[in-house]
Protein backbone atom coordinates (compact mmCIF):
# COMPACT_ATOMS: atom_id res chain seq x y z
CA UNK A 1 0.00 0.00 0.00
CA UNK A 2 1.37 3.20 -0.75
CA UNK A 3 1.85 5.86 2.15
CA UNK A 4 0.45 9.47 1.09
CA UNK A 5 3.54 10.82 0.19
CA UNK A 6 4.51 8.37 -2.41
CA UNK A 7 0.60 8.61 -3.77
CA UNK A 8 1.27 12.44 -3.90
CA UNK A 9 4.71 11.90 -5.50
CA UNK A 10 2.84 9.95 -7.98
CA UNK A 11 -0.16 12.22 -8.52
CA UNK A 12 -0.42 13.81 -12.06
CA UNK A 13 0.55 17.60 -12.14
CA UNK A 14 -2.48 19.83 -12.43
CA UNK A 15 -1.68 22.25 -14.93
CA UNK A 16 -2.57 25.81 -14.59
CA UNK A 17 -3.81 27.66 -17.89
CA UNK A 18 -2.22 31.27 -18.08
CA UNK A 19 -5.08 33.55 -18.40
CA UNK A 20 -4.70 36.08 -21.28
CA UNK A 21 -4.42 39.63 -19.99
CA UNK A 22 -6.25 41.09 -23.41
CA UNK A 23 -9.49 38.93 -21.97
CA UNK A 24 -8.73 39.32 -18.18
CA UNK A 25 -8.11 43.11 -17.99
CA UNK A 26 -11.39 44.39 -19.67
CA UNK A 27 -13.32 41.65 -16.90
CA UNK A 28 -11.24 43.61 -13.55
CA UNK A 29 -12.77 46.95 -15.75
CA UNK A 30 -16.07 46.15 -16.44
CA UNK A 31 -16.10 44.60 -12.66
CA UNK A 32 -15.05 47.91 -10.90
CA UNK A 33 -17.09 50.38 -13.11
CA UNK A 34 -20.23 48.10 -12.26
CA UNK A 35 -19.39 49.19 -8.70
CA UNK A 36 -17.43 52.83 -8.94
CA UNK A 37 -17.57 52.94 -5.07
CA UNK A 38 -15.18 49.93 -4.56
CA UNK A 39 -12.33 51.59 -5.24
CA UNK A 40 -13.40 54.14 -2.01
CA UNK A 41 -14.22 51.88 0.11
CA UNK A 42 -11.02 49.72 -0.32
CA UNK A 43 -9.05 53.13 0.31
CA UNK A 44 -11.23 53.88 3.47
CA UNK A 45 -10.59 50.67 4.66
CA UNK A 46 -6.61 50.66 3.77
CA UNK A 47 -6.41 54.15 5.81
CA UNK A 48 -8.70 52.55 8.59
CA UNK A 49 -5.67 49.32 8.65
CA UNK A 50 -2.70 52.13 8.80
CA UNK A 51 -3.76 54.05 11.41
CA UNK A 52 -5.02 50.96 13.64
CA UNK A 53 -1.54 49.95 13.07
CA UNK A 54 0.39 53.58 13.67
CA UNK A 55 -2.01 53.47 17.06
CA UNK A 56 -0.60 50.00 18.19
CA UNK A 57 2.76 51.21 17.88
CA UNK A 58 2.67 54.67 18.90
CA UNK A 59 1.14 52.57 22.00
CA UNK A 60 4.08 50.41 22.36
CA UNK A 61 6.42 52.90 22.09
CA UNK A 62 5.12 55.15 24.36
CA UNK A 63 4.79 52.21 26.91
CA UNK A 64 8.54 51.65 26.63
CA UNK A 65 9.62 54.95 27.10
CA UNK A 66 7.51 55.60 29.65
CA UNK A 67 9.63 56.86 32.72
CA UNK A 68 11.48 59.12 29.54
CA UNK A 69 8.98 60.54 28.19
CA UNK A 70 6.50 61.62 31.73
CA UNK A 71 9.14 61.38 34.55
CA UNK A 72 12.64 62.25 32.97
CA UNK A 73 15.27 64.23 34.78
CA UNK A 74 15.61 67.90 33.70
CA UNK A 75 11.65 68.91 31.99
CA UNK A 76 9.76 71.54 32.74
CA UNK A 77 6.74 70.73 34.00
CA UNK A 78 3.58 73.25 34.32
CA UNK A 79 0.14 73.27 35.42
CA UNK A 80 -0.69 70.88 38.24
CA UNK A 81 2.07 68.69 38.85
CA UNK A 82 -0.65 65.91 40.00
CA UNK A 83 -2.99 66.91 37.29
CA UNK A 84 -5.03 63.45 36.31
CA UNK A 85 -4.00 64.16 32.39
CA UNK A 86 -0.43 64.99 31.48
CA UNK A 87 -0.09 66.99 27.85
CA UNK A 88 3.17 66.21 26.45
CA UNK A 89 5.04 69.12 23.63
CA UNK A 90 8.27 68.76 22.04
CA UNK A 91 8.89 72.18 20.66
CA UNK A 92 11.92 74.33 18.96
CA UNK A 93 12.09 77.86 19.67
CA UNK A 94 12.69 78.31 16.29
CA UNK A 95 9.48 77.00 14.89
CA UNK A 96 6.74 79.26 13.86
CA UNK A 97 4.54 76.82 14.79
CA UNK A 98 5.25 76.16 18.09
CA UNK A 99 4.82 80.22 18.39
CA UNK A 100 1.26 80.04 16.99
CA UNK A 101 0.53 77.30 19.27
CA UNK A 102 1.78 79.15 22.12
CA UNK A 103 -1.71 80.78 22.76
CA UNK A 104 -3.54 77.20 22.91
CA UNK A 105 -1.01 75.96 25.76
CA UNK A 106 -1.56 79.59 27.36
CA UNK A 107 -5.16 79.24 27.28
CA UNK A 108 -5.15 75.17 28.93
CA UNK A 109 -3.14 76.08 31.39
CA UNK A 110 -5.36 78.89 32.92
CA UNK A 111 -8.81 77.06 32.32
CA UNK A 112 -8.00 73.62 33.56
CA UNK A 113 -6.70 73.21 36.75
CA UNK A 114 -6.10 69.65 37.14
CA UNK A 115 -3.78 69.74 33.87
CA UNK A 116 0.04 68.47 33.96
CA UNK A 117 2.19 69.94 31.20
CA UNK A 118 5.63 68.73 30.45
CA UNK A 119 7.86 70.58 27.80
CA UNK A 120 10.69 68.62 26.03
CA UNK A 121 13.31 70.90 24.44
CA UNK A 122 13.70 69.39 20.81
CA UNK A 123 15.99 71.72 19.38
CA UNK A 124 15.76 70.64 15.30
CA UNK A 125 16.07 73.60 13.68
CA UNK A 126 19.30 75.51 13.89
CA UNK A 127 22.20 75.51 16.12
CA UNK A 128 20.99 78.79 17.66
CA UNK A 129 17.64 76.59 18.80
CA UNK A 130 20.56 74.38 20.36
CA UNK A 131 21.90 77.39 22.03
CA UNK A 132 18.74 78.40 23.07
CA UNK A 133 17.64 74.85 24.51
CA UNK A 134 20.72 74.59 26.40
CA UNK A 135 19.72 78.31 28.52
CA UNK A 136 15.91 76.56 28.42
CA UNK A 137 17.09 73.59 30.35
CA UNK A 138 18.98 75.63 33.02
CA UNK A 139 16.52 78.15 33.72
CA UNK A 140 14.07 75.12 34.15
CA UNK A 141 16.18 74.08 37.08
CA UNK A 142 15.92 77.27 38.42
CA UNK A 143 13.75 78.79 41.24
CA UNK A 144 12.00 80.91 38.66
CA UNK A 145 9.10 81.12 36.63
CA UNK A 146 10.22 79.27 33.10
CA UNK A 147 6.48 80.21 31.57
CA UNK A 148 7.54 83.51 31.82
CA UNK A 149 11.09 82.63 30.18
CA UNK A 150 8.89 80.19 27.34
CA UNK A 151 6.72 83.55 26.69
CA UNK A 152 9.94 85.88 26.12
CA UNK A 153 11.23 83.55 23.64
CA UNK A 154 8.41 82.90 21.38
CA UNK A 155 7.67 86.37 21.50
CA UNK A 156 10.96 88.06 20.47
CA UNK A 157 11.50 88.91 17.23
CA UNK A 158 13.59 87.37 14.62
CA UNK A 159 15.46 84.07 15.20
CA UNK A 160 15.72 83.09 18.91
CA UNK A 161 19.22 82.48 19.79
CA UNK A 162 21.73 82.29 23.08
CA UNK A 163 21.60 86.50 23.04
CA UNK A 164 18.21 86.19 22.77
CA UNK A 165 17.40 83.11 25.20
CA UNK A 166 20.68 84.99 28.22
CA UNK A 167 18.28 88.20 27.75
CA UNK A 168 15.41 86.68 28.67
CA UNK A 169 16.63 84.37 31.56
CA UNK A 170 18.54 87.84 32.81
CA UNK A 171 15.34 89.67 32.58
CA UNK A 172 14.23 87.07 35.47
CA UNK A 173 16.96 87.26 37.86
CA UNK A 174 19.74 84.96 37.02
CA UNK A 175 23.08 85.48 35.88
CA UNK A 176 24.19 85.59 32.29
CA UNK A 177 27.66 84.82 32.81
CA UNK A 178 26.54 82.07 34.99
CA UNK A 179 24.33 80.41 32.63
CA UNK A 180 26.56 81.14 29.36
CA UNK A 181 29.53 79.24 31.66
CA UNK A 182 27.18 76.08 32.22
CA UNK A 183 25.17 75.72 29.16
CA UNK A 184 27.80 73.16 27.91
CA UNK A 185 27.85 71.13 30.98
CA UNK A 186 27.09 66.92 30.21
CA UNK A 187 23.43 66.95 32.13
CA UNK A 188 22.31 69.76 29.58
CA UNK A 189 23.48 67.82 27.20
CA UNK A 190 21.97 64.66 28.20
CA UNK A 191 18.31 66.46 28.89
CA UNK A 192 17.98 67.45 25.30
CA UNK A 193 19.91 64.45 23.86
CA UNK A 194 17.30 62.08 25.76
CA UNK A 195 14.11 64.53 23.70
CA UNK A 196 16.14 63.10 20.37
CA UNK A 197 16.31 59.38 21.82
CA UNK A 198 12.24 59.83 22.57
CA UNK A 199 11.46 61.38 19.10
CA UNK A 200 13.42 58.56 17.43
CA UNK A 201 11.67 56.25 19.14
CA UNK A 202 8.52 57.38 18.82
CA UNK A 203 8.78 58.74 15.04
CA UNK A 204 8.91 62.31 15.89
CA UNK A 205 10.29 64.41 13.50
CA UNK A 206 8.70 67.84 13.86
CA UNK A 207 7.58 70.11 15.90
CA UNK A 208 5.27 70.83 18.11
CA UNK A 209 3.97 67.56 18.50
CA UNK A 210 2.17 66.81 21.77
CA UNK A 211 1.54 63.04 23.37
CA UNK A 212 -1.47 62.58 25.31
CA UNK A 213 -2.41 59.12 27.05
CA UNK A 214 -1.48 56.62 24.14
CA UNK A 215 -1.45 59.23 21.16
CA UNK A 216 1.03 60.93 19.59
CA UNK A 217 -0.01 63.86 17.15
CA UNK A 218 1.60 66.01 14.89
CA UNK A 219 1.21 69.47 14.61
CA UNK A 220 -0.17 72.63 16.17
CA UNK A 221 -4.01 71.05 16.28
CA UNK A 222 -5.75 73.81 17.68
CA UNK A 223 -6.72 74.64 21.40
CA UNK A 224 -10.44 72.91 20.63
CA UNK A 225 -8.96 69.47 19.24
CA UNK A 226 -6.32 69.65 22.41
CA UNK A 227 -9.42 70.33 24.69
CA UNK A 228 -11.45 67.67 23.20
CA UNK A 229 -8.82 64.87 23.41
CA UNK A 230 -8.33 65.85 27.28
CA UNK A 231 -11.72 65.75 27.81
CA UNK A 232 -11.52 62.44 26.76
CA UNK A 233 -9.05 61.18 28.84
CA UNK A 234 -11.04 62.01 31.66
CA UNK A 235 -14.24 60.47 30.40
CA UNK A 236 -12.93 57.01 29.09
CA UNK A 237 -8.84 56.81 29.15
CA UNK A 238 -8.57 57.44 25.59
CA UNK A 239 -8.24 60.40 23.76
CA UNK A 240 -11.07 59.19 21.25
CA UNK A 241 -13.89 57.61 22.76
CA UNK A 242 -16.36 55.26 21.25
Amino acid sequence: MLDEREAAARAPVQETAAIDPAVLNPMIESYLMSDPKLLQRLSIALDDTLKAEGEAKARTAIAEMHDQIFNGPGQVVLGNPEGDVTLVEFFDYNCSYCRAALPDLATLLAEDQNLKIILKEFPILSNESIDAARIGVLVGESDVDYWTFHEALFSSRGKVDKSVALAAASDLGLSPVNLELQMGEDRVAKTIQTSYQIAQALGITGTPTYIIGNEIIPGAIGVDDLRARIANMRDCGETTCS
